[in-house]
C-alpha cells in the first residue's frame, strides 16, 4: 500500500504569492519542429527589464558573487567556470533557455545557509550550459555542493532538441544539500507547471529520460513523510501536496493551457480543487494539433475564457468585464473566507516571454526570446535573438526604477497602457489589440527574409550574422516602445472621461467648423444594467406620466 504522510504538512506557499507560469512544447508537438518554452514572471511590485550576461574566459581561483535574484542582497561566492557563454534574458548563446515557478512545499526543508537562490542559480547554469542535460547537472551539482536557499521549485529546462521538467528542494537548514528530479517531456508532447509541484511518480529505471538525487526517496522516507515501496513514490505527494490553493490558484493554470489541445473534462474535478480525491492531471499531454507560436502566445494570454473558470459572469468583472481581479487572491466576508479565480494573464507580470528554440539553424539565428515587459495580454512580444550582447535600450533603461517613472521604459510605457485599459477592459482593449496584433503580424511577416539575411552574413562571419540580428532586434524593441506611446496618448484621447471619439479614415473627425466631432457615450453594457435594476428595483425607475 502506498503511504504518502503529510497530516502535518505546512506548505510554504500562499494564496498571495502564487505567482509565475511556464509552458513547454516538445519538438515534435509544434508546427515547425520548434521547442517551445514560456515564462510569465509575476510579482507584485517587480521591476525587471532584459538582463545580459556576456561570454567570458576567467582565471584559476576566480570567484563569483551571488546576489539574491528577488532581494539584491549578497549571498557568498562560488569558484568562477572557466568558460561562460553568453546570455541575454532567459536564453544562451547554444539556445538554452531556463524558467521556473515556485511551489513553495515543507517550510522546514528551506536551507536559510545556502547561497544559491533560484535566480542566481537559473543564470548561472545559462551561462555554464551547452544543453539542457548539462543545465541540469549545472543546477543540481551547484546546489548540492553550496546549498539552495530558496522554497521548493519547478523548472522548464530546454534546448533545441529537449524539453525538461525539474523539481527541486532543500534538505533544511545548514542541510548544503537538495532533493530533485528532472523528467524529459517527450518530443510529441506538452507540459505546463504554475506553482505546484508537478511530478508525481516517475520510471527510476529510465536513465535516458529521468534523472534524480541518490536520496530524493531515502530523505523522505527517513523524514516519516513516505514508508511506501520506492517504485510507489510521489515527489509531489511526498514533498508538496496540493492543497486547494495548490489545486485551484495553480493548477487549474495547466489544466487550461492542456485544454486548449485536448478534452480535459476528465480533471476539471482535480482543477476545481474541491473534491480531495479527484483524478490528478497528467504530466504531459499529447496535443490534437500541432501547435503554433500563434497558438503559445494565445494560451500565455488566457483567462479561463470559455471554461468553468472564466471571469465574465460576477461583479467583480466591473462594467466593461475586466478579466482580471484585485489581490490578494482571497478575501473575507462576515467571517467567511472566499477566492478570486488566478488565470495565467495576470496584471502582476514584469516581464513575460515565448523562447523559439530550432535546431536546424545555426545556433545564434535559431533561438529567439519573443520578450514583453508587462502582461502577456497587453504587450507585443518582440524579438530578441539568442546571440544579442547589447539589451535595447528600452528594456534597460539608465534610472528607470520600480518608483521611477520613464517615457524611455518599456515596463512603465506598457504598464502606463495597461492600466488605463484594465478598468475599461472590453471598452478599450480592442484598440491595444489591434496595435499588439500589427506589430506581431509584421514581426512575423518579416522573420523568413531577415532570417536568411542573418544565414547569408553567418557563412562570412558569425560575427557579423549577431551584429545584424542585434540591431534588429533594438530596433524592433524601440519601434514597439514608440507605437506603445502612440497607444498611450490615442487611448487617453478616444475613451477619454469614458465616451468615444468618433474617427474617419484613420483620424478623429471633426466638425464643419474644425471642433472635435460630438463623442459617443456609450453607457452601461446590457448585462451591467440588468444587474443594476435586478438589485435595485425600482430604485432608479423614471417614474411615467
Amino acid at each position: 500500500m502506498i503511504r504518502i504522510l503529510f497530516a502535518v504538512m505546512a506548505f510554504a506557499v500562499s494564496a498571495n504569492v502564487l505567482a509565475c507560469t511556464s509552458f513547454i512544447v516538445g519538438k515534435k508537438a509544434s508546427i515547425d519542429g520548434s521547442v517551445f518554452c514560456t515564462y510569465n514572471a509575476d510579482d507584485y511590485g517587480m521591476f525587471i527589464g532584459l538582463c545580459h550576461y556576456p561570454a567570458g574566459k576567467h582565471g584559476k581561483g576566480e570567484m563569483r558573487k551571488v546576489f539574491d535574484w528577488d532581494t539584491k542582497e549578497y549571498h557568498g561566492q562560488i569558484p568562477e567556470a572557466a568558460v561562460t557563454y553568453n546570455v541575454i534574458g532567459n536564453i544562451n548563446e547554444h539556445q538554452v533557455t531556463i524558467a521556473e515557478t515556485t511551489f513553495g512545499g515543507r517550510h522546514e526543508m528551506v536551507d536559510t545557509t545556502g547561497i544559491l537562490d533560484y535566480g542566481s542559480l537559473i543564470y548561472i547554469a545559462l551561462q555554464r550550459s551547452k544543453t539542457a542535460h548539462e543545465a541540469i547537472k549545472v543546477m543540481t551539482t551547484l546546489a548540492e555542493t553550496y546549498g539552495y536557499c530558496s522554497e521548493g521549485e519547478t523548472f522548464s529546462i530546454c534546448d533545441p532538441e529537449e524539453a525538461w521538467i525539474m523539481e527541486m528542494m532543500g534538505k533544511g537548514p545548514g542541510s548544503k544539500g537538495v532533493v530533485w528530479v528532472a523528467v524529459r517531456i517527450p518530443d510529441d508532447a506538452i507540459c505546463a507547471h504554475a506553482n505546484q509541484s508537478r511530478i508525481r511518480k516517475f520510471n527510476q529505471k529510465d536513465k535516458k529520460n529521468v534523472m534524480f538525487s541518490k536520496d530524493c526517496i531515502n530523505f523522505a522516507r527517513e523524514k516519516g513523510w513516505f514508508d511506501g515501496k520506492d517504485e510507489d513514490f510521489s515527489f509531489c505527494e511526498a514533498y508538496a501536496y496540493p492543497d486547494f490553493s495548490g489545486r485551484r490558484f495553480c493548477e487549474a493554470r495547466v489544466w487550461s493551457f492542456f485544454n486548449h489541445f485536448g478534452d480535459m473534462d476528465r480533471y476539471l474535478p482535480y482543477a476545481e480543487g474541491k473534491v480531495k480525491d479527484a483524478e490528478p492531471m497528467p504530466l504531459w499531454i499529447v496535443p490534437n494539433r500541432k501547435v503554433s507560436l500563434q497558438d503559445v502566445r494565445d494560451c500565455m494570454r488566457d483567462h479561463y475564457e470559455g471554461t468553468p473558470f472564466a471571469l465574465d459572469n460576477d461583479p467583480g468583472q466591473g462594467i466593461w468585464e475586466m478579466p482580471y481581479r484585485p489581490t490578494p487572491l482571497t478575501y473575507e466576508v462576515d467571517g467567511k473566507e472566499y477566492f478570486n479565480e488566478r488565470p495565467t494573464s495576470t496584471q502582476q507580470s514584469g516581464f513575460s516571454y515565448i523562447a523559439q528554440l530550432r535546431s536546424w539553424l545555426p545556433r545564434q539565428i535559431g533561438g529567439i526570446l519573443w520578450f514583453g515587459n508587462d502582461d502577456g495580454n497587453m504587450v507585443a512580444y518582440t524579438p530578441v535573438y539568442c546571440g544579442n550582447t547589447v539589451q535595447p535600450e528600452c528594456y534597460n533603461t539608465p534610472g528607470a526604477d520600480a518608483v521611477t517613472f520613464s517615457e524611455d521604459n518599456a515596463f512603465w510605457v506598457c504598464n502606463w497602457v495597461s492600466n488605463m485599459v484594465y478598468p475599461r477592459y472590453s471598452l478599450m482593449f480592442g484598440s491595444l489589440k489591434a496595435v499588439r496584433d500589427s506589430l506581431e503580424n509584421s514581426y512575423d511577416a518579416g522573420q523568413a527574409e531577415v532570417e536568411a539575411t542573418a544565414a547569408r552574413l553567418y557563412k562570412e562571419s558569425a560575427t557579423q550574422a549577431v551584429k545584424y540580428l542585434n540591431d534588429y532586434s533594438n530596433l524592433k524593441a524601440g519601434q514597439m516602445l514608440e507605437r506603445w506611446k502612440q497607444l498611450a496618448i490615442y487611448l487617453i484621447v478616444k475613451y477619454n472621461d469614458m465616451t468615444v471619439k468618433p474617427e474617419a479614415d484613420g483620424a478623429f473627425t471633426r466638425t464643419k467648423t474644425g471642433l472635435g466631432a460630438r463623442v459617443g457615450r456609450p453607457g452601461f453594457p446590457n448585462k451591467v444594467a440588468r444587474e443594476i435594476v435586478r438589485t435595485t428595483g425600482d430604485k432608479y425607475a423614471v417614474p411615467t406620466e
